[in-house]
């Protein structure tokens, strides 16, 4: 599995004012916003392209087009908040959606939700904020590798280190763009120093 870490500063400066208590939830869902469109930018930078040739008011121009469109999938609800930069990008994007809870006595998650298009042969962009424990994502990926998805990078916010190392032992050819790799979890299964609770800072609950 690849883990790719976003360096850039802009992305930096996003990150940290995601990370700062003081952030209410209305700049917080911009930032969120800001900081996946880096996110997809970086996911996207080994899209397969075709060759074209466009009219210009001018001549003509070769360029590139997208080969094919990803299919979007946030786990719900926290990846809503990651969704809008993906089909401002790619506004021709299918979306299915993933709901998933956590126990909190456990920290295993547990499916409540699933509305998926299909998949088949199809590259999945994942949109799951935090990726702790891995449990969530790796749930995640195996609804979408059995409906068949051929490809699947999951764009998250922050990273930890355990959740990196389960997401590669359950799924090895998934990818993983992030903004950081934070130190670890604590007692709780939270990433430290993260950014608290990513779904409560986005709705304000």
């Amino acid at each position: 599995m690849t883990a790719t870490v976003v360096d850039h500063p802009l992305a930096a400066t996003l990150l940290t004012a995601l990370r700062d208590r003081a952030t209410p939830p209305s700049l917080f869902r911009l930032l969120t916003k800001r900081l996946a469109l880096a996110l997809v930018l970086e996911a996207t930078r080994t899209a397969p392209t075709t060759a074209c040739r466009v009219e210009t008011p001018l001549g003509h121009a070769d360029g590139r087009a997208l080969a094919g469109v990803p299919v979007a999938v946030p786990i719900l609800r926290a990846g809503l908040g990651m969704l809008e930069a993906v089909t401002e990008l790619l506004p021709d994007v299918a979306v299915g959606y993933i709901g998933l809870e956590r126990d909190h006595a456990t920290f295993h998650p547990a499916a409540y939700y699933s509305k998926l298009p299909p998949l088949a042969g199809a590259w999945v962009l994942l949109l799951d904020p935090m990726l702790a424990t891995g449990g969530s994502a790796a749930a995640a990926c195996d609804a979408l590798a059995a409906a068949r998805a051929a490809r699947i990078t999951l764009l998250s916010v922050v990273a930890a280190p355990e959740g990196i190392r389960h997401l590669g032992e359950r799924h090895p050819a998934v990818e993983v763009v992030t903004a950081a790799i934070d130190l670890g979890l604590d007692e709780h299964a939270y990433i430290v120093p993260g950014l608290g609770d990513f779904g409560d800072r986005l709705f304000g609950t």
